[in-house]
């Protein structure tokens, strides 16, 4: 296959007037310079991100939130109709979908009832048509962490590419998996600017891999999958580190007081232990708690229907005020109810 060739790939550099890509040369409809198609290469942000997370530059991929280079490793490494992917329910449901969309076959390796890797199932599983298998930790939507050793164990055997995504390794005390890329070729480590950075309305996600997979993800990818705003909203929030720290610690510490007050109450059966910004708990009564909340304007997640969640709603961490309003409710709830 032959990439998309842009008027910014066949030009680099400085020049007075652009007449190469068709764009209004008079200007935008509104301020800032956006009549211009943006950087298809994301140059700046990759440089910003190296130098945070000291990775090099040829080993960052910058796409339309995680979905994209979700969605574009499975086209870059399946055939469809013949290839699989491997996910560990309860997982995050996008790696399903987006197989499905590619006609990709999702064969699931139940998490244990601990939310834990079953190697022995999972290695059951390999076939030479397994070509990704995909790994949430801090797991969404139970928060905890794999254990460390089995993800090690599988990413030095899976015969295919594994997939770590780290979505909300801000939240944990656990080292990255970015630190093993250099030793493991067939590793992919997903971040985003999402959750801790708080920048989920920008829509921007990274993966990380070795330089080749990640010139096949470039070479695949639409031409100018982020835009110039995104680029440049992006590009302030990074430069902004030490307000993503205080806010991660200002939500960690929030999280903490919020697990005690909820494990005192005895209509909670379990508080899932967590390594994100959100606590999946075990409510009885959960359904009818759950249309409560949402009857009083405190949304939360019902994550019941997932693979071993049956009563668990996921509760994200908000701002004291919104934790209080929500404790204050559950406890209201339940006494209405007694």
């Amino acid at each position: 296959m032959k990439a998309y060739s842009s008027a910014r790939d066949e030009f680099e550099g400085e020049a007075e007037v652009f007449l190469d890509a068709n764009e209004n040369s008079i200007g935008s409809a509104t301020e800032g310079f956006y009549n211009r198609y943006p950087d298809p290469h994301h140059k700046a942000l990759k440089e910003k991100w190296s130098t945070i997370k000291g990775v090099s530059a040829d080993r960052i991929f910058f796409g339309n939130g995680s979905d994209e280079p979700i969605d574009l490793l499975i086209r870059l490494f399946c055939e469809p109709g013949l290839d699989h992917i491997i996910t560990l329910p309860p997982t995050y449901g996008m790696y399903g979908v987006s197989s499905a969309i590619n006609a990709v076959e999702n064969v699931q390796v139940p998490l244990t009832r601990a939310f834990q890797l079953d190697v022995p199932e999972l290695k059951s599983k390999w076939t030479t048509n397994a070509k990704l298998l995909f790994l949430c930790s801090p797991n969404n939507p139970t928060g905890n962490l794999l254990g460390r050793e089995d993800m090690l164990k599988v990413i030095q055997e899976f015969p295919g590419i594994v997939v770590v995504d780290e979505a909300y390794i801000d939240f944990s005390s656990e080292p990255s998996w970015i630190e093993e890329l250099s030793n493991y070729r067939n590793l992919v480590v997903l971040q985003t600017l999402s959750k801790a950075w708080g920048m989920a309305g920008i829509r921007v996600g990274v993966a990380m891999a070795d330089p080749y997979i990640i010139s096949m993800l470039e070479k695949i990818k639409p031409p100018y999958n982020l835009s110039q705003a995104n680029q440049e909203l992006a590009l302030q929030a990074l430069q902004n580190e030490n307000k993503k720290k205080q806010q991660v610690e200002l939500l960690l510490t929030e999280r903490e007081k919020l697990i005690p007050v909820l494990q005192e109450m005895k209509q909670v059966n379990e508080v899932i232990p967590s390594a994100a910004n959100f606590l999946l708990v075990r409510f009885e009564r959960a359904q009818e708690l759950f249309e409560y909340l949402i009857a009083n304007k405190v949304i939360v997640r019902n994550r019941t229907s997932n693979l071993n969640c049956e009563n668990g709603l996921r509760l994200t961490i908000g701002m004291p005020r919104e934790n209080e309003r929500l404790v204050e409710l559950i406890k209201q709830f339940y006494r209405d109810r007694a």
